[in-house]
């Protein structure tokens, strides 16, 4: 059979068998046989000449995935040939041959040692015919399949999750003043209140390494007497609360505080603010500045924000805080604020505390208030009204590096909060010049809503079960107030109340 012509022809087959996979492994894409017309004869096989030929696609195979032996092209060639086909006649298959078929798509074989990517690229004809991504550089080709090719990694940069780290969304350079001076507003903000207490604190130590005892000996002085301030109501300024870039502070977000019930100015209250978020941009801007509408909604009120004590423990950096109009949050100062006589004062606390910030993640509330109890006993000792107030998007406005309960980096955190007073949550937002990385947290809008007051009957010494029993009562108003407005103010519309834990 070897010495036939139809022995001539199989080799033939074998050999133009072995070209396609030689290119094939070289790394062409498509490679198509010279001349084989339907109908037509085969240049390369003379003896079956006149028959009826039918075309069929070369799938794209890996480099080295096929072998060349010979062997395996001739086996294949025979198959090939023995076929039968429509409009074709020749011998039948051998006993146990089977014709050859291109594998299917989806049983692509993988070459040794490889790894199947769990993010698989998309198919080859969606590449192919699909327009390059705006934007994109790519070094440019003269061929039409360096072209593709190009559009191709281009779409796949795009598509991909590197692609999307990779990219950097850079803010236009036609942004109005008025938005770029209320970015300055929130950044001066946030370096405040990262950065100022050290440097307040470095400008004391160096005055007193270079001796300039004509400065920080009087102040020091006078910070001995002034050193219980912050839990006597504090020194608030109002020309500093007037400062313009309040006005900025408060509308880069923007911030707005709703009133669900009117207020009696005869007595005092206590706002229990939640939740606490990472810098508590909400309290600040509709307590501590001038530009809110706290004093159109609360006409005859004065607020009065307590923060933590650490705080007014920095020489000088305590001066710029008080005169914004922050108190210490110590049982004395709160006790200061409520005994004032005639009523109108307003003692706003963050029951969360620092802890809470720790569990500060977008679309997520996890409210540190079942144990919190101390709020309760002093408003049954004064006779202050309680006023539970919920701060939606309070949480919107930074990520932070997740630290679920148990890992290592919450368990730094909490030793570190014990030891200092204060949590150190790491949170990220956008950027002053670009909206991907930095500090500067997004412009998310704050509504900060203040719930129906709870009447308190003042109890000089209150029983643990007159104590549990208003905390109870406290929460359900909270959960009440969060279900009422969670449809008009909530970014994620939650379905569920926020987890209250300790």
């Amino acid at each position: 059979m070897e010495g036939s012509e139809e022995g001539v022809g199989l080799r033939a087959d074998a050999l133009g068998m072995c070209w396609v996979v030689d290119q094939l492994n070289n790394g062409q894409i498509l490679v198509e046989i010279p001349d084989p017309q339907p109908g037509g004869p085969s240049p390369r096989c003379p003896a079956r000449a006149g028959r009826q030929l039918t075309p069929f696609a070369i799938p794209r195979v890996p480099r080295g995935a096929l072998s060349p032996a010979p062997g395996r092209a001739s086996q294949c060639a025979r198959a090939s040939a023995a076929a039968p086909r429509p409009g074709r006649s020749g011998p039948a298959l051998a006993p146990g041959a089977r014709d050859w078929r291109p594998p299917a798509p989806a049983q692509r074989a993988l070459l040794p040692g490889a790894k199947s990517s769990p993010r698989p690229l998309p198919g080859l004809c969606p590449l192919l015919s699909a327009q390059p991504v705006p934007g994109a550089r790519i070094r440019p080709s003269t061929s039409l399949r360096g072209r593709r090719a190009a559009g191709c990694r281009r779409l796949w940069l795009a598509r991909s999750s590197a692609g999307r780290a990779m990219k950097v969304e850079f803010a236009p350079l036609n942004i109005p003043l008025t938005r770029r001076l209320q970015t300055a507003a929130v950044l001066q903000w946030v370096l405040s209140f990262l950065l100022l207490a050290q440097v307040c604190i470095g400008i004391i130590v160096m005055l007193i390494i270079h001796n300039y005892w004509f400065l920080y000996i009087p102040y020091l002085t006078w910070l001995y007497f002034d050193w219980n301030t912050p839990e006597q109501g504090g020194r608030r300024s109002n020309w500093v609360r007037n400062w313009a870039v309040w006005k900025y502070f408060k509308d880069y977000f923007p911030i707005h505080l709703i009133k669900t019930q009117d207020l009696d100015p005869s007595h005092n209250y206590i706002f229990g603010f939640h939740p606490h978020g990472i810098l508590v941009a909400g309290a600040f801007g509709n307590f501590c500045t001038n530009y809110s509408d706290f004093k159109q909604l609360f006409p005859g009120f004065t607020a009065y924000l307590h923060v933590l004590p650490f705080w007014f423990r920095c020489p000088l950096f305590r001066e710029y805080l008080m005169s914004s109009g922050p108190v210490s949050v110590s049982k004395k100062s709160v006790s200061y604020v409520l005994s004032k006589d005639g009523g109108g004062n307003i003692s706003v606390i963050v029951l969360g505390g620092a802890e809470e910030s720790l569990d500060a993640h977008p679309g997520k509330f996890t409210l540190f208030i079942r144990q919190r109890k101390g709020f309760v006993k002093i408003a049954l000792t004064h006779g202050a009204c309680l006023v539970p107030v919920f701060s939606f998007g309070e949480n919107e406005l930074f990520k932070q590096i997740s630290n679920p309960e148990g890992s290592w980096l919450r368990t730094i955190q909490e030793k570190l909060q014990k030891i200092m007073g204060f949590a150190l949550p790491l949170f990220h937002a956008r950027g002053v010049f670009q909206y991907n990385f930095g500090l500067m947290p997004y412009r998310k809008a704050i509504h900060t809503v203040v719930g129906r007051p709870i009447p308190v009957r003042q109890t000089l010494h209150p029983t643990l079960e007159q104590i549990e029993e208003l905390h109870q009562t406290y929460m359900e108003e909270l959960r009440k107030l969060f279900e009422e407005h969670k449809g008009n103010f909530s970014f994620r519309r939650e379905k569920t109340f926020p987890v209250m834990d300790f």
